[in-house]
């Protein structure tokens, strides 16, 4: 039978952080865990469309969930953020759910193209940050989204921020949720080697009804992307995206089914693009260590934090 929000395991006793908590994918994944008992806390940029996202999921909570102003665009914000999380006490899931797709050329507060220093840089300094807290959950996992974009796209260690090479929006978000990929793997080898109690996992959510997934649409020029839009998901000139409820799936898939492993990549059964969540093939950078050893140092070197595990 497919996996659907009522396999989730009883949550009760954990403690879950999602970034991009205040709508979409983060909003569902905030629900579905507070009814099975989670105390989650709500990541979110904005005060207001968080405090919204608060009364949603207080609705359906078992325990009073917790909203932490959080943006990503800002590493200072990062670093408070993570320091207010950690006061909380022992963290057992981490989603690191938020993002940008296909923008126009922008940068963050410290200077970082815009999607990439969102996108990942922010999630891996908020990721590092919190181990501490999550060292102290027990059977902890970080699920890091990551995006059938990034199939085909290139990781431009020497030039992550297009100082040397002409913008492409596309490319900068296929950069950008590659690098979520390879980190979410090279996060976990990390862990092992370090025998930590921590699971990293990948997790796509296919093409899904929010405001990325019209962007995808738009702006792709992945032969990948296409195909699956082309063959899977047309009637005329229609477009089928899931609904955010479906497409939620892998990420609370991963980071709650009992046979999810660290290293894993969970996405949509039909083309990574939609249906039931299921275990597949990372995409072959992802599983190149080397890779994952250079990006692990230039991300230290971009933000100043001093990576955990080492």
């Amino acid at each position: 039978m497919p996996w659907t929000e009522a396999d989730i395991p009883d949550q009760s006793g954990r403690t879950a952080l999602i970034t991009g908590a205040n709508s979409g994918l983060g909003l569902q994944s905030a629900k579905a865990l507070a009814a099975k008992g989670a105390r989650v806390l709500l990541a979110c940029r904005s005060a207001e469309r968080g405090a919204q996202a608060l009364r949603a999921v207080q609705e359906v909570a078992h325990t009073e969930p917790r909203l932490i102003t959080l943006d990503l665009a800002d590493l200072s914000s990062v670093r408070k953020a993570a320091a207010e999380a950690r006061e909380d006490g022992a963290l057992h899931l981490l989603i690191n759910n938020a993002g940008l797709m296909a923008t126009p050329h922008g940068t963050t507060a410290d200077g970082f193209e815009l999607q990439f220093g969102t996108n990942y840089l922010g999630h891996a300094a908020l990721t590092w940050l919190l181990m501490p807290a999550l060292r102290e959950g027990t059977d902890a996992r970080v699920v890091t989204l990551t995006s059938i974009g990034a199939f085909g796209a290139r990781l431009h260690l020497d030039d992550p921020n297009f100082e040397h090479r002409r913008y492409n929006a596309a490319a900068a978000y296929g950069q950008s949720k590659l690098a979520n990929q390879v980190f979410a793997l090279e996060l976990d080898r990390r862990l092992r080697a370090a025998d930590e109690d921590i699971r990293s996992v990948a997790a796509a959510p296919g093409y899904t009804a929010t405001g990325l997934g019209s962007a995808m649409a738009a702006s792709y020029s992945s032969v990948l992307v296409r195909k699956a839009l082309d063959t899977a998901f047309k009637i005329g000139d229609v477009v089928l995206a899931q609904n955010v409820r479906r497409g939620a799936l892998p990420q609370l898939y991963a980071a709650t089914a009992p046979e999810v492993n660290g290293g894993d990549y969970v996405a949509p059964k039909t083309f990574q693009m939609r249906g039931e969540p299921v275990i597949i093939q990372p995409v072959r950078t992802a599983l190149d260590r080397a890779t994952g050893a250079a990006l692990w140092a230039r991300t230290a070197e971009l933000t100043g934090i001093t990576p955990d595990p080492v």
